[in-house]
């Protein structure tokens, strides 16, 4: 994996899309000049024809969803998505400047070899590149030093996997552990750790102990003086799982650990600008999305069409968040509140279309041109919630860091959240997204919510 800006991308996602987004643009350099000759001999035009559909096409891809691990190695699982990435990007291109200057003819040919290129440069990168990037990337041969509970947990991590790049070439069990590992996979500890690690051809130790006082600090030294790369468990974790496991996390790590830069001045001016843009852009777009889905709550039952709640924002200042709302109104007179539930019966008929399209969601663009909230960041709680999981989970708070957004990198990768384990693996990736932010990662989280949408991920 490389890691840029703090956050992890996978090496082979990378260059994947950069041949993919190479060879299309190659292809439509010569479409363009074969189908729209130059009598001036100005390459600028056949440049621009080539250059801005294969960036569009690259954005539209990842959005969504083409360079998961699912959809890379699946051309058929792809189809979909890919499809739907080549009618947005013609809908897009269409009033773009480098079809404008065609004729209808023109136009229809190079959206033909646009499309076509597309696929087969998908096709050609999927079938080549990628078992080329698996022998030039090959899987980070890794030796844990422990083979209790946290060891398991390793082993576990990695097999949940779809496609690991890690691979753990053994165990080494200390005298007073309680062995969670199968005795064939540890090794035998007669050697120094140095040796250990060699032999089995780690570049890497990952220190994973029930009991971090009984760690070995003096072969972890050699070891790390050898060149060998020494990592604790919440630092492996971060990295495999992309979140921070706050009941295992010992504070410690996370005050000497590198991150949390969304505090600075230049990174707050700068993550306000994204979110006005974002906003301001987002509004343009859905404003008949919005004019329609109001008529609609106005038409469907009794009530307001816009329903306010109080959440907690930043540094735990309360706030009045704005939803098109989508269940009665007197969905909570007896029962308080609560989470929503699957078939919940107090949301209403075209309520539940819109919690399934996240459009129940879209008022919230009033909140971050408040200053309220942010396009990105955590998802604002109710009071209420707040404080039963404050109580229960351990640095809940230290979500309240930032302010709270409209889409977050834990909207994008976890289900809607309904109890207190829902809202502590929440808090891993809320965790991770605070400690590695930077602009580069609420761009790609932004392209990453229409993936949700698209695919129906997380609503309910």
């Amino acid at each position: 994996m490389l890691r840029i800006f703090g956050h992890y991308y996978s090496t082979s996602a990378i260059v994947l899309a950069v041949c993919e987004t190479t060879v299309v643009a190659f292809a439509l350099f010569a479409a363009a000049s074969y189908i729209v000759p130059s009598q001036d001999g100005n390459m600028a035009r056949y440049l621009t024809a080539a250059l801005v559909p294969a960036l569009v096409n690259a954005v539209l891809m990842y959005s969504m969803g083409l360079y998961d691990p699912q959809h890379v190695t699946n051309f058929r699982r792809a189809l979909p998505p890919l499809i739907a990435s080549l009618c947005i990007g013609a809908a897009l291109l269409g009033r773009s400047l480098v079809f404008g200057q065609t004729g209808g003819s023109e136009a229809l040919l190079l959206y033909g070899a646009w499309a076509a290129f597309v696929i087969a440069s998908i096709v050609f990168a999927r079938m080549v590149v990628m078992p080329f990037t698996r022998s030039q990337f090959p899987a980070r041969r890794v030796l844990v030093v422990g083979a209790g509970r946290l060891a398991a947990e390793v082993e576990q991590m990695i097999a949940q996997q779809a496609h690991p790049r890690t691979r753990i070439v053994g165990y080494v069990a200390l005298n007073n552990e309680t062995l969670e590992i199968p005795e064939a996979r540890i090794k035998a500890n007669d050697k120094s750790l140095v040796e250990i690690a060699r032999e089995a051809g780690a570049k890497e130790i990952v220190v994973a102990l029930d009991d971090r006082r009984g760690a070995p600090l003096k072969p972890l030294l050699d070891a790390r003086m050898e060149g060998i790369t020494i990592t604790s468990y919440p630092s492996f974790c971060e990295r495999e799982t992309r979140r921070i496991n706050p009941i295992l996390l010992d504070p410690s790590w996370l005050i000497y650990a590198d991150g949390f830069h969304v505090g600075s001045r230049t990174t707050q001016v700068l993550k306000r600008a994204l979110d006005i843009v974002a906003s301001l852009a987002l509004l343009v777009l859905t404003l008949p999305t919005l004019l329609l889905a109001a008529l609609a709550i106005r038409l469907d039952s009794k009530g307001p069409v816009l329903y306010r709640q109080e959440r907690v924002g930043l540094r735990g200042a309360a706030f009045r968040i704005f939803k098109f709302r989508t269940m009665r109104v007197d969905a909570e007179v007896l029962s308080g509140p609560q989470w929503a539930s699957i078939g919940d019966p107090r949301v209403t008929r075209i309520g539940g279309f819109l919690r399934r399209m996240r459009i129940d969601e879209l008022p919230q663009i009033l909140n971050v041109l408040r200053g309220e909230m942010s396009f990105v960041g955590p998802r604002p709680e109710r009071p209420f919630f707040v404080t039963e999981l404050a109580a229960q989970i351990p640095l809940y708070s230290e979500r309240h860091r930032v302010r709270p957004g409209i889409t977050g990198w834990a909207q994008i990768n976890y289900p809607y959240g309904a109890s207190i384990e829902d809202a502590r693996m929440k808090l891993a990736y809320d965790l991770y997204y605070i400690k590695n932010f930077s602009c580069l990662f609420d761009l790609l989280i932004i392209l990453s919510t229409a993936k949700a949408v698209f695919f129906n991920k997380g609503g309910r």
